[in-house]
């Protein structure tokens, strides 16, 4: 998977990251390399936390031939 991501430095000099594709997710370090590693931890914790809840919403009565799951983060955020 490929996700977009903002860096900006901010007034005290730290780089901020953002992944736009996971609403919520960001981090920072004191240096870029340091910041890109926070993200990446950042990015694993959003998609398990994510995952997690969509699969308690799941419920199966017989067994489907397809399935899908929706992972509606609107109105949660994470860090």
């Amino acid at each position: 998977m490929k996700f977009s991501l903002i860096v900006e430095k901010d007034e005290d000099g730290r780089y901020v990251v953002e992944c736009t594709d996971l609403p919520g997710c960001m981090s920072e370090g004191e240096t870029l390399q340091e910041a890109i590693e926070n993200i990446h931890e950042a990015i694993i914790g959003c998609l398990r936390s994510r995952l997690k809840v969509a699969s308690e919403n799941i419920q199966i009565n017989s067994l489907p031939s397809h399935m899908s799951i929706d992972l509606d983060s609107s109105g949660i955020q994470y860090a």
